[in-house]
């Protein structure tokens, strides 16, 4: 399972992007700024934009921790 290592939108806000200007600049979608505040997957293309925004690098926004089916299935 891939996770969120930080709190994206603090660090997104702590760069300059609020909420309103990320709308209203149309950085990204409303749902993908749902997704995001719920934890739940994005795409590839919102993870670059992200990765580019925060000045961060894939690592150190998101990880992948296995859950017990993923162990029992892969490992």
């Amino acid at each position: 399972m891939i996770r969120y290592k930080i709190d994206i939108m603090k660090e997104l806000t702590s760069k300059g992007y609020s909420y309103t200007r990320i709308k209203k600049e149309k950085l990204l979608s409303a749902q993908t700024l749902e997704n995001i505040k719920q934890g739940k997957s994005i795409t590839l293309d919102t993870l670059n934009k992200l990765c580019l925004m925060t000045k961060l690098c894939v690592e150190d926004i998101i990880e992948v921790v296995a859950t017990d089916e993923e162990k029992e299935k892969y490992f």
